[in-house]
């Protein structure tokens, strides 16, 4: 039973009747409540006092300060009160706890439902497939529209029509998913696509094999394509140009951007079919031979002048077809008749000498350098040629070869392509070349059945480009790390490269292109080379 305060009995029993007194009296009861008030926070407060410092301080943490109105014990009784979240010990210990609480409260976050559903997003998305981009997966002229949950399971059939079976990334997510868990399986999951990712940034950097991402772009010379067959193709070394030429007698300049392709100029040389044009070494000059002509042209670009070359002294040829620019701008290498090999310097356009080969010359590069030579002859042998003395510095037989085709040396001075009349492309080490009378090729190339007329490395050394001119598609890329030939080009569905009759690859490989005898200049972006 509740102990009453006398002094409250007696406030009771003096009270008036009358309104007047009832005023006196309010004052009083409220008097004595204060008193009241003061006397339990004083109780209170002797309590507190009791306790240790420790205890007060997480008291007040919790439920606040007593002197900004909160009363401890009657916070302690009311039921709203969670006595058993005060947790005995250290404020540390509380700290400690904090991310378990803050755990609970995301997976209490993640679990709960939805605040709306939205209608929309139950209701089945048509698609038409009468666009041009889904027509060819149209089963029945009569089915044009089709379910978005339709269209996907098709294209996955079709997708996987065209692998031959469920990929194996695919087959293996199924397989390592756990049913007891699927936290742990996704978790799985992710830690091996960022394996995966990793692996596939470590090897970025080079060229992969057996398929090769590349893009159909805009003809090079779409702005000025010509009657006749083109017989060459060439990028500037240092500007983002491209030069075609052909047996219309015009030498052609076209901006490269993939897109337009805009035309920078033309030259029309008169009564002269063009049988190959070149660009010097420093990109400031274009050399061109004709086709029954000792007369080539050079065309100064800076200065805009066509200069004729009619007569050099020493060099005694009825005609100037086939010619080489060495890579240090010192010299142009003409192929003469008789197995002749004559050097001009490009500066004065002098003659300089002349180097003889055992029967007809086929075809001859450059070292990288310029120090060397490598000519190719009719009769399947290599002749290794010094520069500067003009001795022959060694010779041996390309092995298999019957008549000689084509010859190329990489840019890394690392390998030796040598073509056949039979299509076989033997490739060499350079160092084996040089040292040996009999090398053994790394590995014979016999993607193609016809004269091999073309080749060309491109400037990382990792493609080699082959071709020939006496069959339509007669064209391979070959992935030199490994010798194997991309899959991938030519594309057969359609018929578009026809005789290939000149090749070449831009200054950092980001484009290649083919000039054929339908006048056109084909280019391809090479997308794993991100420069041109």
């Amino acid at each position: 039973m509740e102990r009453q305060d006398p002094g409250e009995a007696s406030l009771k029993r003096k009270r008036p009747r009358s309104g007047k007194g009832w005023h006196m009296a309010d004052e009083d009861d409220s008097e004595a409540a204060a008193a009241a008030e003061e006397a339990r926070r004083a109780r209170h407060l002797a309590l507190l006092a009791e306790k240790p410092a420790a205890d007060r301080g997480l008291e007040e943490l919790v439920f606040g300060g007593v002197d900004e109105g909160g009363d401890l014990l009657r916070l302690l009784q009311s039921p709203s009160a969670q006595i058993d979240d005060v947790v005995s010990g250290s404020l540390l210990e509380q700290e400690s706890d904090g991310s378990e609480a803050e755990s609970e409260e995301e997976e209490t976050c993640s679990s709960r439902k939805p605040a709306w559903v939205d209608e929309d997003d139950e209701t089945e998305e048509i698609i038409d497939m009468t666009h041009r981009y889904r027509k060819n997966m149209m089963k029945s002229d009569t089915e044009k529209k089709v379910t978005k949950e339709k269209l996907q399971k098709r294209l996955q059939e079709q997708f996987q029509s065209a692998m031959g079976a469920t990929p194996s990334w695919a087959q293996r997510s199924r397989k390592e998913k756990k049913t007891k868990n699927e936290e742990d399986s996704d978790d799985e999951s992710d830690d091996d696509l960022l394996r995966k990712t990793g692996n596939f940034v470590t090897v970025s950097d080079s060229l992969p094999r057996g398929t090769l991402q590349m893009k159909n772009c805009l003809h090079a010379n779409n702005e000025c394509l010509s009657d006749t067959k083109l017989t060459t193709v060439q990028f500037h070394p240092s500007a983002q140009v491209v030069m075609t030429a052909g047996i219309d007698r015009t030498l052609s300049l076209f901006q490269v951007d993939g897109i337009t392709n805009p035309k920078i100029q033309s030259i029309y040389l008169e009564d002269f079919p063009i049988y190959k044009a070149c660009f010097s070494s420093d990109g400031e000059q274009l050399i061109a031979t004709s086709v029954h002509n000792k007369l080539f042209y050079i065309y100064d670009m800076m200065g805009g002048k066509i200069i004729p070359v009619n007569h050099i002294r020493g060099l005694e040829e009825k005609i100037v077809r086939r010619f080489e620019v060495s890579p240090d701008g010192k010299f142009l290498l003409v192929s003469g008749s008789s197995g002749y090999l004559h050097l001009i310097t490009m500066k004065t356009k002098e003659f300089v000498g002349s180097m003889k080969i055992n029967g007809k010359i086929a075809a001859s590069s450059f070292t990288p350098d310029g120090s060397k030579i490598y000519t190719h002859s009719a009769e399947g042998e290599v002749f290794i040629w010094d520069v500067k003395s003009r001795r022959c510095v060694n010779r041996f037989t390309d092995e298999g070869c019957l008549q000689g085709t084509s010859i190329a040396v990489s840019r890394n001075s690392q390998y030796v392509a040598c073509g056949s009349s039979s299509g076989v492309v033997n490739v060499y080490t350079q160092d084996d070349c040089i040292r040996e009378t009999s090398p053994k090729p790394l590995k014979a190339l016999m993607n193609l059945v016809t004269s091999a007329t073309s080749l060309s490395f491109n400037p990382t050394t990792e493609i080699l480009a082959m071709a020939s001119n006496k069959v339509d598609e007669a064209v391979k890329l070959v992935h030199i790390p490994s010798l194997t030939v991309f899959s991938n080009f030519p594309v057969f569905q359609r018929k578009q490269i026809y005789l290939a009759n000149s090749m070449d690859f831009s200054p950092r490989s980001g484009y290649f292109s083919i000039a054929n005898n339908k006048g056109k200049a084909l280019l391809f972006r090479l997308k794993h080379y991100t420069d041109f």
